[in-house]
């Protein structure tokens, strides 16, 4: 694809949010104990961001958050979002700015965006996770019970894929085989959320 088509349909997500149907594939214990233990304490543990210095901290969150200032204007609710994102991220072994560009092509960062195929909120997750590895009372429009589940769905396919890009997310997306999801999340990832300095 060329990059002027890539960068159009980039343009086009968050108007479209490009989530599809993710399907369900058994997931291993360890990786239900690891979203068991994440949803257990998902209301006790504050989100917080871990650099190896506050300076570093401090650049990255002023960055995506200036970055990010055009789709979600409230400051607080900015720096909430991206805390979230950072803690989850690396708590399951993904790039943050990974997560970022996720976000920004499965729901366009609307906090209640749910697709034609059912998925909700900041990253898609299909309802049917839910009963599955979770309780039925769990809300995927909640900011941070959304993210505990993308980001341990996202590692499960990418330790499947055994650490595949391209294959992870289109089984996350429910569209593996096809190339767009996959390349308009890596256009994401290594262009708009691209950081130079520490995420970590």
């Amino acid at each position: 694809m060329r990059d002027w088509a890539l960068a159009f349909l980039i343009a086009l997500a968050p108007a479209a949010a490009l989530a599809g149907a993710q399907q369900y594939e058994p997931l291993a214990e360890t990786v239900r104990a690891s979203l068991r233990a994440a949803l257990a304490d998902q209301d006790k543990a504050v989100p917080a961001l871990e650099f190896r210095n506050m300076e570093d901290g401090r650049q990255w969150l002023n960055t995506m958050s200036a970055r990010l200032m055009k789709r979600i204007p409230d400051r607080a609710n900015r720096t909430d979002l991206l805390k979230t994102i950072h803690y989850y991220a690396l708590r399951n072994r993904l790039d943050p700015q990974l997560v970022l560009g996720v976000i920004e092509v499965e729901s366009g960062f609307r906090k209640y965006a749910v697709s034609s195929a059912g998925a909700r909120g900041l990253m898609q997750v299909m309802p049917f996770w839910v009963p599955l590895i979770g309780r039925q009372e769990h809300n995927l429009f909640r900011l941070r019970t959304s993210l505990i589940y993308g980001c341990v769905i996202l590692r499960h396919y990418l330790d499947i894929e055994n650490g595949d890009y391209y294959r992870a997310l289109g089984r996350y997306n429910g569209s593996l085989g096809k190339p767009e999801y996959p390349n308009l999340v890596h256009t994401a990832w290594r262009g708009r959320w691209a950081y130079a300095g520490p995420t970590s």
